[in-house]
């Protein structure tokens, strides 16, 4: 079972709203909405990607990292590390 089944229905209704932000954006560049305007929602997108990003990373170190810290061995190994390229990769982006 995933980390974040619990709150599936949670994050369906932010990845909903997040893509009719960036719909919203195909219209405003359809309709050669000035360049700033278009930048600001795209700055907004980001940021609502990043906070789901970030809510996700957390289940998943507080459910799946945390089950298998408790076992130990190299399952815990594996999930930390795992964690620790996800992070990295968030931070790159």
């Amino acid at each position: 079972m995933a980390g974040y089944t619990d709150s599936k229905q949670d994050h369906l209704t932010r990845l909903r709203r997040i893509e009719g932000q960036v719909r919203g954006l195909q219209r405003m560049v359809e309709e050669d909405k000035y360049c700033i305007d278009v930048l600001t929602q795209v700055s907004a997108a980001n940021r609502a990607l990043q906070s789901f990003a970030l809510s996700l990373l957390e289940e998943h170190m507080s459910h799946c990292v945390a089950d298998a810290a408790a076992k130990g061995g190299a399952e815990a190994d594996a999930k930390i590390k795992e964690a620790s390229d996800a992070i990295a990769r968030l931070v790159r982006s």
